[in-house]
């Protein structure tokens, strides 16, 4: 059943149920050495499947339901399928109040990756799962356009004396460093070809989130490279008036004009990639996120999600 979270569209399945994760994977083509993130209801739930330390608890309590999942040590009762074998499973409240009824619905925390075909863009409302996994899947729960936009951030806490960011998201490291106490190591090096059972959890692939579209990044692009491509190439670059906003290959992550508003850019990235990725396209050139701590860690998510998706 496809399912509305904050961050984005996910592939629901009974999280306790080896035949039902089972189906997850046929559906996205989704390669078994792939850890799913199981939601639950809160802290009590979370404690069904995973086991709960004093930092984790500290961190549940101050920064869920929110897009945090945490990686820590499985119970017994977790398939595994689940946790693609590994003795650690992820975890996280989701805010989104479809999504809340849904688990309580169910009674049980439920397994969902993001609603798309395995590695393609990820889904940020109903339709996009339609268009993806409509013939694959008998439900699809519509809860409007995804708030955040980008997938949530994830902590190993495996080992609560040696923390790691696995995938940056909408909370930061430093949020999570001031709840926590202590330092948090930075983002390790994606997993590669072949380095699969190195995985800890989802979205730690090279490449991920990728349009079929060959996408090329820059930190700034200028007037003068719009003005010497080709027709069929095309820009996506920050609010303003300087880089001809009459050009059908010119396109906006944010319709600001000082300073880029993040937040927005991050709810319409995947479905502005989607956009240009069904036009005849011959190659997508975008500007990447600038840092501003006014939005937390969504710069280094949104980069983060454009350099898997641009990756070769």
């Amino acid at each position: 059943m496809g399912v509305p979270t904050e961050t984005v569209y996910g592939l629901a399945a009974d999280a306790l149920s080896a035949r039902a994760c089972r189906k997850i994977f046929q559906a996205k083509g989704r390669p078994s050495s792939d850890p799913l993130i199981v939601h639950v209801s809160g802290i009590e739930q979370a404690e069904v499947v995973a086991e709960v330390g004093a930092g984790a608890r500290r961190i549940m309590e101050a920064l869920w339901p929110g897009p945090l999942t945490l990686v820590l040590p499985k119970k017994k009762g977790v398939p595994a399928i689940v946790t693609a074998g590994r003795e650690s499973v992820a975890v996280r409240m989701p805010e989104h109040a479809v999504m809340q009824a849904v688990i309580a619905a169910a009674g049980r925390p439920l397994a969902a990756p993001s609603a798309n075909v395995f590695g393609y863009i990820s889904p940020t409302c109903a339709e996009h799962v339609q268009s993806g996994l409509g013939k694959k899947i008998r439900f699809i729960v519509d809860g409007g356009p995804c708030e955040i936009g980008v997938e949530s951030t994830i902590v190993d806490l495996r080992d609560e004396a040696r923390p790691q960011l696995l995938r940056p998201g909408k909370i930061g490291r430093k949020e999570i460093e001031r709840v926590l106490g202590r330092k948090v190591a930075a983002t390790g090096k994606p997993a590669g070809k072949g380095q699969e059972k190195e995985m800890l959890a989802p979205g730690m692939m090279a490449r991920h989130y990728s349009p079929r579209t060959p996408l090329v990044l820059k930190n700034k692009i200028s007037a003068r490279q719009i003005s010497k491509a080709g027709a069929d190439e095309a820009f996506v670059v920050f609010g303003g008036n300087s880089r001809g906003p009459t050009k059908k290959n010119v396109f906006r992550w944010t319709n600001g004009r000082k300073a880029p508003d993040l937040a927005q850019m991050a709810r319409g990235l995947f479905a502005l990639l989607r956009e240009l990725d069904r036009g005849s396209w011959k190659c997508i050139h975008a500007e990447l996120a600038p840092p501003d701590s006014r939005f937390g860690g969504l710069a280094e998510a949104i980069n983060d999600r454009l350099r898997r998706a641009a990756a070769r």
